[in-house]
């Protein structure tokens, strides 16, 4: 048999409080986790963002690298002056073509 007595006025308000207050809290907690979520994901597209950049630069200092060992054979730098400044030896022609 199930007794059911009425609640006084002063149970109610405790009740009320104490379900506002889990109610408040719970709104904090989604609040932050949400928060927390939407860095989550702009931290993870800068990364990316960051790490395509990152490959972008050592394939660029991989081509610098080998252009210098190459600047260094003097035979390679004299017919890289000849194509690119258009210098030439004694004796040397130039002719130019476009």
């Amino acid at each position: 048999m199930v007794i059911m007595h009425k609640k006084t006025k002063k149970e109610r308000k405790r009740i009320t409080l104490i379900i506002s207050t889990i109610i408040i809290l719970m709104s904090l907690l989604v609040g932050s986790v949400y928060k927390d979520w939407k860095q989550i994901l702009i931290n993870r597209k800068l990364e990316n963002e960051l790490n395509a950049k990152y490959a972008a630069l050592l394939d660029e200092e991989e081509k610098l690298n080998a252009e210098f060992v190459k600047l260094e054979d003097d035979t390679y730098l004299a017919r890289y002056a000849k194509e690119k400044y258009m210098l030439s030896s004694d004796g040397d022609t130039i002719i130019k073509m476009k």
